[in-house]
């Protein structure tokens, strides 16, 4: 079994277990559409000999089966900058929350104060 075949059979599992994630709710549609994207382009191009021969050739690979490497890298690199950015944005709203709750409970604080001091007074 030569690289290609193996590939093209790595790449049908994976989007095997791609859409039974966002079948039982584990990855939502969102995040899984970079993933069948990139599992449709590295399918087609590991049973297009031709096509991935002519992609490598016009990029100056040597080895044509390397390309397929070459494109799983690439998609990688766009899904982690991607999560990157988001657990960015995450950390900002979690910060911003920390910072509220934190008003909200010292307001709670002053209001119990208020409420003791108004007792005391009736007393």
């Amino acid at each position: 079994m030569d690289i290609t075949w193996m590939s093209f059979i790595i790449i049908v599992l994976f989007f095997i277990i791609v859409m039974e994630s966002v079948r039982r709710g584990i990855l939502e549609t969102r995040d899984s559409l970079i993933w069948i994207f990139t599992c449709m382009v590295l399918g087609v191009l590991s049973l297009s000999r031709d096509l991935l021969a002519y992609l490598a050739n016009l990029l100056g690979i040597a080895y044509a089966p390397s390309l397929l490497f070459l494109f799983g890298l690439i998609s990688t690199i766009i899904m982690i900058f991607d999560l990157t950015r988001r657990i960015s944005k995450l950390n900002n709203k979690v910060t911003v929350l920390t910072q509220e709750f934190a008003l909200l409970k010292e307001e709670q604080e002053r209001m119990k104060q208020d409420k003791n001091e108004v007792r005391k007074k009736k007393i």
